[in-house]
């Protein structure tokens, strides 16, 4: 069996197939200018400016993705979204890749927020194991500060999304419950290449917010 690793600061879907317990730092200031999308197709944020280095993120097939955090019209919330959308696959591009020190996501995720999400990838490395599936992010509260500073809170589903072995190629499917979903809450800063990276990151489990 595999272990989960408490998300205290860590991204992406847990080894015990969605369940992860961690601390709740709650928010309650919505995004201006934006609802929750229902759209059950791709994101409807736009693709992130080109900026220096930005990595190429490429997944396998078997991984979809659904971002139901329409733009706000804003520019820089904007930006914090679309970045945000880059760093939740940029990790499980490192998982996939089965590098816990892929560039990828390293490109957005600093101190110690990458430091945590070293170790949760490493884990996968460690067990041999990856993911497929579906995931499903939404209810987006986002406030932007002076500074260049910014907090973002989401929900992610992974009631759908599942750990695969890559040795034996078997698939651990496991039940829905309230622990597949998720409350995700970061504080992000705009770098000198305009890029907002996660410096801290905290999650919850079987969120009551997040309950469908």
């Amino acid at each position: 069996m595999l272990a989960a690793i408490t998300l205290t600061t860590v991204t992406a879907l847990c080894l015990s197939a969605c369940g992860n317990d961690g601390k709740d730092t709650k928010t309650n200031d919505k995004i201006t200018g934006a609802e929750t999308g229902t759209s059950p197709s791709a994101s409807t944020t736009s693709s992130p400016p080109p900026a220096a280095g930005r990595p190429k993120i490429e997944l396998p097939a078997d991984l979809t993705y659904t971002f139901d955090w329409p733009k706000t019209g804003n520019a820089d919330k904007d930006a914090v979204l679309s970045d945000s959308e880059q760093s939740i696959k940029a990790v499980d591009m490192a998982i996939v890749n089965q590098d816990a020190l892929d560039k990828g996501y390293l490109y957005y995720y600093e101190g110690e927020a990458a430091a945590g999400t070293q170790k949760f990838i490493q884990n996968y490395v460690d067990h041999e194991a990856a993911i497929t599936g579906a995931y499903r992010f939404y209810d987006p509260q986002l406030t932007v500060g002076k500074g260049g500073t910014a907090s973002f809170s989401y929900c992610e589903d992974q009631g759908k999304a599942f750990v695969k072995y890559l040795k034996t190629k078997k698939i651990k499917k496991t039940p829905v419950t309230a622990k597949s979903y998720v409350i995700y809450h970061t504080s992000l800063k705009r770098n000198s290449e305009g890029v907002w990276v996660i410096e801290k990151i905290v999650s919850q489990s079987g969120s009551a917010k997040c309950q469908p």
